[in-house]
């Protein structure tokens, strides 16, 4: 370190930024400082450290350290490489604009309380932790108190709560490396075992358990274990001990409800996950003392044209549009676009028990047999709905655009509007292509032909904007009348669905615009990149067919849909449609905004369904306080708290897709029980060390081909290629088309396994140097063991 340099450490260590204490410096040294005002490496990981530990968790990004250092100029492009550098090297871990540590915490952790250590206290771990490019998923020691608040339950191990942890600088070498304190308890007791129960002849219980990891390994219940449940109910029981022969023995502690109704694979889910389903008797009496919004304090848009157009058997209806030429004379060929979205802030007050449902429930869960809404029909199916010639309050947004599609401004309002029609998609779609009925007859020169010209002009926009483009058909399953399955159906993908699509995109930013003007907080929905070793691991799939990613660039979905339009047609267009789709990450709500990824924007938040969304509801709230438009705004509340709420409306929305998925398995699965030994052509969808999980291609059910049965060679696992392949050649590769066998299913589990009845590809072996891993015959694997 230069003499300088250490004088900058020492400034820097004395707890300021350098310019600040130049003052205080000789002329000429204090010249060199500047000088040389560009930090090192060593210096801004200092720096990201200390602002760690002392502050938690903050912002930083190539901003705060530049002004933290009094960086400016061509010294920004240096700090910038140098965090490019870090990031590289896996020390620093890239977010959007901010960087952390490689592996630190995110200041909220949804965790699972672990264990206890030898004082008694609590360990938690992150519930979400990518052990592969992380290493293992750090401790948190948890500070519990000793009484809980009123009506607040004490955590406890297998508990699953919301923490806000910050480093332990007092941590030993063998301690946990982190502090925290619960925020909320989301969930008790996750090591119990839920399942359901079989009653046999003896009056003894099975147990079949629901988790598709247990698929198959039932627990036993004695008689006097079983309580009050019955044959065919759902149960949650307590293991009680194991035998050195037979079953695991368990207790029933609680009976859910019976499975044999229409409705019993959805009450699985449910259970599963800790959705809540029924609504508190408060929230319920506040649905039912709701009246009407009157027109007090609200524009009359009753004349507006505004109509819906949703799915065919959508329940309620949060969002109208319309759209006009604009006749301003500096925008010719322009547009007027207004989204107009029910107003639920004026039934829903903050901190209210319709408010503490909402918020617990995070958002509305959709399963093919019903919906768990986010609020009581009341609120959602009616006042909220924006049902044909009925007075509705609706937040709405009035926007200018180019002919170009280009945004010229925009103005939110709040208003009382009435929809002039209830479209569905396909009707929308017919009328435009000459097939009108008796409702889009009239329309179709006033409002949809203006829609469609306005979409026109937003494609454009769009193009230009280059979002990713995936192709990825969405499947619906449609049941019979008793609730079982029937089949699964792709709908078409028409132009009304991305008419609708782009005006709710335009919206969103619209909304996250506007609340940054006004500095108002607000929570952004944020889709970060790529990580770069997931981006390394697609470029090193993508050298093996011959396709080149560029690298040392900024990386834009622009450049993903490069390489997708090159591949569109090939061979290798299923694989490399669904390796990009892996590589991404995982959108978010979060109160801090590091920009949407996929959609290419800079800033994006949820407005258009708060019927359905917590996060749009809070939108809602801060456009109100922001603009002043009346009751229901949001309440003052610190980043903090804002970020305990993005965490778990993120939280309760993963919940809700992982329920939705397992529903679909268990559904599916029940169908094909008694198909064992049945054919069936399916895509491989992902491959690893123990077999195949492979995609039917009529349903879409997923199951696994374990790699025992694939045969009597050597298989080595190539983690570059996504491929278990033979000494001789022959290999199984994601998004291979091979055709399977059922040999089990389990139904309440949602659980299929296959083997391989044909298929598989001669290919070269694989390349000298590959990650690979031998995969022995079943004999041989037996007899190591």
């Amino acid at each position: 370190m230069t003499f300088v340099q250490t004088i900058r450490q020492g400034l820097y260590d004395a707890g300021g930024a350098t310019p600040q204490f130049l003052p205080l410096l000789s002329e000429p040294l204090a010249k060199k400082v500047r000088e040389n005002r560009a930090p090192s490496r060593e210096d801004i990981l200092a720096f990201i450290s200390r602002e760690t530990e002392a502050g938690g968790p903050r912002k930083i990004g190539l901003r705060e350290i530049a002004r933290a250092f009094g960086v400016t100029g061509d010294d920004r492009i240096a700090v910038k490489r140098t965090l490019a550098e870090l990031a590289d090297e896996g020390v620093l871990e890239k977010r959007g604009r901010r960087v952390t540590r490689k592996g630190a915490l995110p200041p909220v952790a949804l965790v699972d309380i672990i264990a206890r250590d030898r004082d008694g206290e609590m360990i938690a771990a992150p519930v979400e932790w990518d052990e592969d490019e992380l290493g293992p998923a750090p401790r948190i020691r948890i500070h519990a108190p000793r009484r809980a608040r009123p009506g607040e339950p004490l955590p406890g191990v297998g508990d699953r709560a919301l923490l806000r942890a910050e480093p332990d600088r007092d941590a030993g070498p063998n301690e946990p490396p982190y502090v925290g304190r619960v925020v909320k308890l989301l969930s008790r007791q996750r090591h119990r075992v839920l399942g359901v129960l079989r009653i046999e002849a003896n009056g003894a219980g099975r147990i079949e358990p629901i988790d598709k990891r247990q698929a198959g390994r039932e627990l036993a219940v004695a008689t006097a274990d079983i309580g009050d449940a019955k044959h065919g109910d759902l149960v949650s029981v307590d293991l009680v001990g194991k035998t050195r022969f037979g079953a695991p023995r368990a207790r029933v502690r609680e009976t859910l409800g019976s499975v044999t109704g229409e409705k019993a694979v959805s009450l699985i889910a449910l259970r599963a996950h800790d959705i809540p389903d029924v609504f508190r008797a408060e929230a319920n009496a506040e649905a039912e003392r709701a009246q009407p919004a009157s027109l007090h304090g609200r524009e009359d848009w009753r004349d507006l044209p505004l109509v819906t157009i949703d799915p065919p058997d959508a329940k309620d209806h949060d969002d109208a549009v319309h759209a006009t030429p604009d006749d301003a004379p500096d925008n010719d060929g322009g547009f007027i676009i207004t989204v107009a979205i029910a107003d639920v802030a004026h039934y829903v007050k903050p901190r209210s028990a319709l408010d503490r449902d909402a918020l617990e429930r995070g958002n509305s869960v959709y399963f093919p047999d019903r919906v768990v809404p986010m609020l009581p029909e009341r609120i959602s199916n009616d006042l909220c709905s924006l049902r044909p010639n009925e007075d509705r309050p609706a937040l709405a947004v009035r926007m200018r655009v180019t002919s170009k599609g280009r945004k010229i401004d925009h103005k939110f309002h709040r208003v009382m509007m009435r929809s002039h029609a209830k479209l569905a998609y396909a009707q929308a779609q017919d009328a435009i292509e000459g097939r009108t009925d008796e409702i889009t007859k009239p329309l179709l020169a006033s409002v949809l032909k203006p829609l469609y010209a306005a979409h026109e002009t937003l494609q454009h926009a769009r193009n230009l904007r280059a979002p990713l483009d995936l192709d990825l058909p969405e499947r619906k399953i449609l049941l019979k009348k008793d609730g079982s399955f029937d089949r699964v159906i792709v709908p078409p993908r028409l132009e009304a669905h991305r008419l609708i699509e782009e005006f709710m995109i335009l919206a969103n930013v619209a909304a996250a615009e506007t609340l940054e003007q006004h500095r108002q907080q607000l929570i952004y929905r944020a889709h970060d990149e790529p990580s770069r070793e997931k981006v390394s691991a697609l470029s090193e799939f993508l050298a093996t067919i011959g396709v080149k990613l560029a690298k040392g660039q900024t990386l834009r979905a622009a450049h993903f849909n490069v390489i997708l339009d090159r591949v569109k047609g090939l061979e290798h267009e299923n694989i490399v449609n669904e390796i990009i789709l892996r590589t991404q990450a995982q959108a978010e709500y979060t109160h801090e905004n590091y920009g949407h990824f996929g959609l290419n924007l800079r800033r994006y938040a949820h407005f258009t369904s708060p019927i359905r969304r917590y996060a749009d509801l809070i939108v809602h709230r801060a456009l109100i306080r922001a603009l002043k438009l009346g009751e229901g705004a949001l309440p003052d509340m610190p980043a903090g708290e804002l970020a305990e709420v993005a965490a778990r409306i993120s939280a309760a929305e993963r919940r809700a897709m992982a329920a939705e998925r397992e529903t679909v398995d268990r559904l599916i699965a029940h169908h094909l029980a008694d198909q064992i030994g049945a054919r069936f052509q399916a895509r491989i969808s992902g491959v690893t060390r123990s077999g195949l999980f492979v995609r039917l291609a009529e349903t879409g059910a997923d199951g696994f081909v374990p790699a025992a049965t694939l045969g009597r060679e050597y298989y080595a696992y190539d983690e570059a290629a996504h491929a278990l392949t033979s000494r001789s050649g022959v290999s199984y590769r994601l998004a291979d088309v091979i055709e399977v066998r059922l040999i089990e299913a389990a139904p309440i589990a949602g659980a299929l396994r296959f083997e391989v009845a044909s298929g598989g590809e001669r290919r070269a072996p694989p390349r000298t140097g590959a990650r690979t891993k031998d995969r022995r015959a079943p004999k041989r694997a037996k007899k190591k063991r």
